[in-house]
């Protein structure tokens, strides 16, 4: 791709951070984005959330390894705290246990060393520009029962109250909620939230979902926001416990009563492997993920 369109394709200029402390890589990576005219500060090791704020930044590349065991605890804090900011995990040799952990955990992408630079660079480009596109047209709150979904603030609101959401059950109730009542196909909801084709099997989806139906039912307990439909997918409406209905858009005010969407039972989901990370017993200078 050529630097004209590599800059058409992120829609010009990008700021990007870069904790990685293989320095051949940094370096040739670096040089490169130079060429592409993106600002980039290379980070030696976890920055607190408000230096990333402070920083302005479009993109964060991260490298568990450099880390240590404290790696899955901080890529969770970032996408949590700072959930309009991409992450793109860029490291070394994983098992999918980890990828998939990573993903789960907030980041938007996952890169495996060695690596090509431009490989990372296109990914970086993908992630934002997928954002961009998801922020663009759906950017009005949307109210339902006792909720207020507002895109704006990345922030889900219950009697005034923010809801503690991470990124991705952010992501997922945003999509539900914009779609007005219609049912979204499991497969839909993946391509969107995560960005890439579901895998034969991968019940993500029906893991956020339960996820979201418990803090929302914790913060809302007297409405039932998400709604499944059996071998499709899932609906997004504010329905009383009793089983009257408020529409996305409008308060809680009494309506005519429907049939309840029965909740589909949790799915059995394998317990998470024990925490991939660097093992806090290597030596120091050994860095990669095991």
């Amino acid at each position: 791709m050529s630097d004209t369109n590599t800059q058409a394709a992120t829609g010009g200029s990008l700021r990007v951070a870069i904790s990685d402390g293989d320095t051949g890589f940094v370096q040739v990576l670096t040089k490169r984005l130079d060429r592409l005219g993106w600002e980039h500060r290379v980070l030696s090791g976890a920055v607190p959330p408000e230096r990333l704020v402070a920083m302005r930044l479009g993109a964060l590349v991260l490298d568990l390894a450099l880390l240590g065991p404290h790696a899955w605890e901080y890529l969770e804090r970032i996408a949590r705290d700072l959930p309009a900011l991409p992450i793109i995990v860029c490291t070394g040799q994983s098992t999918v246990s980890q990828r998939v952990r990573g993903l789960r955990l907030g980041a938007d992408d996952w890169v495996t060393k060695p690596c090509h630079p431009e490989e990372l660079i296109a990914r970086v480009e993908a992630v934002t520009r997928r954002r961009r596109q998801a922020d663009g047209p759906a950017a009005d709150a949307v109210h339902a029962g006792e909720i207020e979904v507002r895109p704006d603030q990345f922030q889900v609101f219950a009697h005034g109250a923010s809801v503690d959401l991470t990124r991705r059950e952010f992501e997922l109730i945003h999509l539900l909620a914009a779609a007005e009542g219609r049912v979204l196909e499991r497969e839909e909801i993946y391509q969107r939230v995560w960005g890439y084709a579901m895998a034969h099997g991968d019940r993500s989806v029906d893991v956020f979902v339960r996820k979201l139906r418990s803090k929302l039912q914790q913060a809302s307990p007297d409405f039932n926001y998400i709604h499944t439909h059996f071998g499709v997918g899932y609906r997004f409406a504010a329905e009383q416990v009793g089983g009257e209905v408020a529409a996305a858009g409008a308060s809680a005010s009494p309506s005519p009563s429907v049939a309840a969407v029965a909740a589909e039972p949790s799915p059995p989901v394998a317990a998470d492997p024990a925490p991939a990370v660097p093992d806090a017993s290597a030596p120091p200078d050994v860095r990669v993920l095991v």
